[in-house]
């Protein structure tokens, strides 16, 4: 069949036979099923590693022809398997198998031999691992440098509340006002601190990053401010500048402020209002020239009430205040987030990137994400991992598959479990806001009249009892 000559063949019969001459010349192994699981074709360097003649082989099982095969249980799940580990006449190869489908209907599977052994895995693996390694190197060099990673075209976001939240930073960013960025654990809150950074006039100059969450009181002044040589036992011979000295000329970043402790926010407050920084040990001021950013997931307010965070210091780095949505009240921007983080994987991971089923959006849609963006992250990873070149809800947490919440659609669509996770965000803002419109609008991060059009889609409008 294979060997047919191409000499004096039809147009139409010429790439037939090449494909077939074409198929002989590749060192992947290849061979194809029918829906019975019968071999439709072998070709030939597959052929002579299992000593079959590859014309004789066509119409027998497939089980008949390669040991340990799994053709048949792609035949019947209908769901292709990557880089699976196979044992065929005492050799581990790695192979990938595929359904293939005729108007939704799979009437056979291909399945090719990618390398004959693990050693020539571990040799490929070895040289992208180089490479990776490598690359890694030098981001990590890039990094060093700018300090700021990420910008604001890295934000995945369609939806109006993330619109004009984008809006906003770009409008600010010039400036050199403090910035107070607030939302949940996980909304991203360190991309927007990086993206005000990249946008700023300081962008050539440091981004530092302290988490005031993670550092020991006792080590907290030295860590944020530094300090001079033989300050106390253990002292770093010549001393060590503090985030304050490396972020001159640039940002620096105080993620969790709301969990500094009260006596290191009075000497906070001090450097905001003098521009100067005291070392610890150290005889003298240095001024510095910083613009500071801050974020929190907790009430600042409810903490300034209980004497747990002090007032002067709420208004000095609340400027200009950020709130970003938790991912519940954005669900439109559930899909093409999940796509861009699957993207995301593939390319870390040099795989090719899985797509997801109308059914497993659904699903995400419909969870609440109280871990927001990066639960969504953590999910689809573990799917990634689990699935293969198309995510089910199968693929999912058992948690995210058990009782559709209110934000379930009634047809189980996506596009009714999008509106209906629309109708529940409004319906909650209107709660907490207590029934007053212009509240509940700016508590979704919406223009006024938006919302007055989505109450009425809805049928919402006897809802709100104020304006």
């Amino acid at each position: 069949m294979a060997n047919q000559s191409l000499a004096g063949n039809q147009p139409e019969q010429w790439d037939a036979a090449l494909l077939l001459h074409g198929l002989d010349a590749m060192t992947e192994w290849v061979v194809v099923v029918d829906a019975e699981g019968r071999i439709s074709y072998l070709n030939a360097p597959y052929a002579d590693f299992l000593e079959v003649d590859p014309v004789a082989a066509i119409g027998r099982p497939v089980s008949e022809i390669i040991e340990n095969t799994r053709m048949p249980e792609v035949l019947a799940s209908g769901k292709a398997e990557l880089a699976q580990l196979q044992l065929v006449r005492g050799h581990h190869m790695i192979a990938h198998r595929y359904p293939i489908r005729v108007g939704g209907r799979v009437v056979g599977a291909i399945g090719t031999v990618i390398y004959h052994d693990t050693w020539e895995w571990r040799q490929m693996n070895a040289q992208v691992e180089a490479l990776e390694a490598e690359v890694d190197y030098y981001r990590q060099a890039l990094d060093a440098r700018a300090g700021a990673r990420w910008q604001l075209t890295d934000v995945v976001g369609e939806s109006e509340s993330m619109r004009a939240l984008n809006a906003k930073v770009r409008k600010i960013a010039p400036g050199d006002a403090s910035v107070l960025i607030r939302g949940e654990s996980g909304t991203g809150k360190e991309l927007y601190a990086h993206a005000l950074h990249r946008l700023s006039e300081r962008a050539t100059g440091p981004f530092i990053k302290l988490n005031c969450a993670a550092i020991p009181e006792q080590l907290f002044e030295a860590e944020l401010f530094g300090y001079e040589e033989g300050a106390f036992t253990g002292a770093r011979k010549g001393g060590k500048p503090g985030k304050f000295q490396l972020a001159h000329g640039g940002t620096l970043f105080l993620d969790e402020i709301g969990d500094m402790p009260l006596a290191m926010q009075v000497k906070l407050l001090r450097v905001l209002q003098d521009r100067e920084v005291e070392a610890v040990g150290a005889t003298r001021l240095v001024p510095v020239d910083v613009r500071v950013i801050a974020a929190t997931h907790r009430p600042l307010e409810s903490l300034v009430t209980r004497g747990e965070f002090r007032e002067d210091l709420f208004y000095r780095v609340n400027v200009v205040p950020l709130t970003i949505p938790a991912l519940r009240e954005r669900r439109e921007d559930v899909p093409g987030l999940a796509r861009h983080l699957l993207k995301r994987l593939a390319e870390r991971r040099g795989r090719r990137c899985p797509t997801l089923s109308d059914a497993a959006l659904a699903c995400l849609c419909r969870h609440g994400w109280p871990g927001n963006v990066r639960e969504l992250e953590n999910v689809l990873e573990a799917a990634f991992y689990l699935g293969g070149s198309r995510l089910e809800v199968d693929d999912l947490p058992e948690a995210l598959r058990g009782a559709p919440s209110a934000a379930a659609g009634g047809d189980g669509s996506l596009r009714a479990t999008l509106e209906a996770a629309e109708r529940e965000a409004l319906e909650r803002a209107l709660s907490e806001s207590g029934g007053n419109r212009t509240r509940a609008a700016k508590r979704l991060g919406i223009a006024k009249s938006s919302f007055y059009e989505k109450l009425t889609r809805h049928r919402l409008c006897g809802a709100s009892v104020a304006s």
